[in-house]
């Protein structure tokens, strides 16, 4: 006999039927079809999008070896999103672009490597964080998104402010994960309409931590994504948010019931998926981080893409791994 309800819910979760699992011989495209809209109804989707985005260009700046450009937008009507456009320097053609997320942290300028707090420049530096920097240093160019609950969206110098936007968005229905992917969908179609030097067939969404947990969602709902790449985020849902304390960001109501985030991963096949894991990242363990990389897999290998699915071991904790990485993307990608 117990009376801790947490005995209860473990054990429920470790008999979730998973219910829209890919089953051996389905039709891939027909099983993400129904998949995908499954898991828009637990993230709420679809949003309202506004008659006018109020599309803005706050400043351009000239830095060393690239462009910045401040924009803010609204994703949907009441809702503005602020982000920063960075084009390198001495680029022809239209270019790939990257949309880089910041994890669960004090604001996007963590993915700038712009320190604005103090002890920014350790988490920056000591975890390969400034993701714009990376991106545009290898030609591409990259979009830094403010997410809801993060920094200038709700965020204090003492952190990011989520939880009582979670609850909110769990009174209407909603949830905040499907927003901040709401919000990733349209800045596709801000960049798609104001800006026609990037190439719309190029668009590809990284991110460490929470940013990964967005990476995932966004790609599995939006198929305009060319390539993903999660970092210290894809594990099995109770091994990590099920047992362990997170932040309510990372919750979806009923998510158990239909997906684990292997089954997610699918709903990117057969587009380059680059999972990166962390070896000794304690809130992610990397023991179920392998076992729903092979449920991935088996959907990737149906799709004939197993060459486009691979999973990337850093040696140390909860950080994104650049040098492991990035060569893998630029292989699977070949921009």
């Amino acid at each position: 006999m117990s009376l801790n309800p947490q005995d209860l819910h473990k054990q429920l979760m470790a008999e979730a039927p998973f219910s829209m699992r890919y089953q051996a011989g389905e039709e891939v495209s027909k099983w993400q079809e129904k998949a995908r809209e499954k898991l828009g109804e637990l993230l709420g989707w679809p949003f309202e999008k506004p008659a006018d985005d109020r599309f803005t260009v706050e400043y351009t700046q000239e830095q060393p070896g690239y462009t910045d450009t401040r924009i803010l937008f609204d994703s949907e009507p009441g809702c503005t999103v602020a982000c920063h456009l960075w084009t390198p320097k001495g680029s022809e053609g239209k270019l790939p672009l990257v949309i880089c997320l910041q994890g669960h942290s004090k604001g996007m300028h963590i993915s700038m490597g712009r320190p604005v707090y103090p002890g920014d420049e350790e988490i920056i530096n000591g975890g390969d964080r400034d993701f714009a920097r990376q991106i545009v240093a290898r030609g591409y160019a990259a979009l830094t998104l403010e997410q809801r609950g993060f920094g200038e969206r709700g965020g204090t110098k003492d952190g990011p402010g989520c939880y009582q936007v979670v609850m909110q968005a769990l009174l209407l229905g909603r949830t905040l994960i499907g927003e901040r992917c709401w919000d990733i969908s349209r800045s596709i179609d801000m960049i798609a309409d104001h800006f026609p030097q990037i190439d719309a067939g190029k668009v590809a969404v990284m991110g460490n931590s929470g940013g990964g947990t967005a990476v995932i969602y966004a790609a599995a709902m939006d198929q305009r994504i060319a390539a993903a790449m999660p970092s210290c985020a894809f594990c099995g849902f109770q091994a990590s948010i099920g047992e362990l304390h997170h932040c309510s960001c990372n919750y979806v109501p009923g998510i158990m019931k239909e997906f684990d985030m292997g089954d997610l991963a699918g709903l990117i096949a057969p587009r380059p998926l680059v999972i990166v894991n962390g070896e000794k990242d304690m809130i992610f363990p990397l023991a179920s981080a392998k076992d729903q990389e092979k449920i991935a897999r088996r959907v990737y290998e149906a799709a004939g893409a197993g060459d486009m699915l691979r999973h990337v071991i850093g040696p140390e904790g909860h950080r994104f791994y650049a040098a492991l990485a990035w060569p893998v993307f630029d292989e699977l990608t070949n921009w």
